[in-house]
């Protein structure tokens, strides 16, 4: 069996960064921090994050430097060769899934004023008998 999840809960290092490929799919690329902490001391793990399409989309509008996030992913190695001929590699997740986490939660499913829907006018929410099922 071969199982590629990980699985974090840190804050952003930096500000997201959207771009677009020529296909004008969307691609965030951000870093987060994730501390652990030991008895006396804490240490901190930076990872370097990537997430596409509308999920690129919505954290780079609702999330900036500091911010928490719990995300789901899974692993990829990018391997390149340098202009001087030395070969690098560099793990990142990309992410499958996220959560908001603290107050940018709110904001993001907070309903636009145009999205509100319009009541009745003889509609009444705190009347039982107004119900409409």
């Amino acid at each position: 069996m071969n199982v590629n999840m990980v699985i974090l809960a840190g804050n952003l290092t930096r500000d997201i960064e959207l771009s677009y490929t020529p296909s004008q799919v969307a691609v965030a690329s951000f870093g987060i921090a994730v501390n652990k902490k030991y008895k006396d001391k804490e240490t901190t793990l930076f990872v370097d994050v990537v997430a596409f399409s509308k999920t690129a989309e919505a954290m780079s509008k609702y999330l900036k430097k500091g911010d928490p996030i719990f995300i789901q992913g899974e692993l990829q190695l990018d391997s390149w060769t340098t202009n001087e001929g030395q070969k690098r590699s560099k793990h990142k997740v990309l992410v499958n899934s996220f959560q908001f986490v603290g107050g940018q939660q709110k904001a993001a499913q907070e309903p636009q004023q145009e999205d509100k829907p319009a009541a009745g006018p003889d509609y009444d929410p705190n009347n039982p008998d107004d119900i409409p099922f």
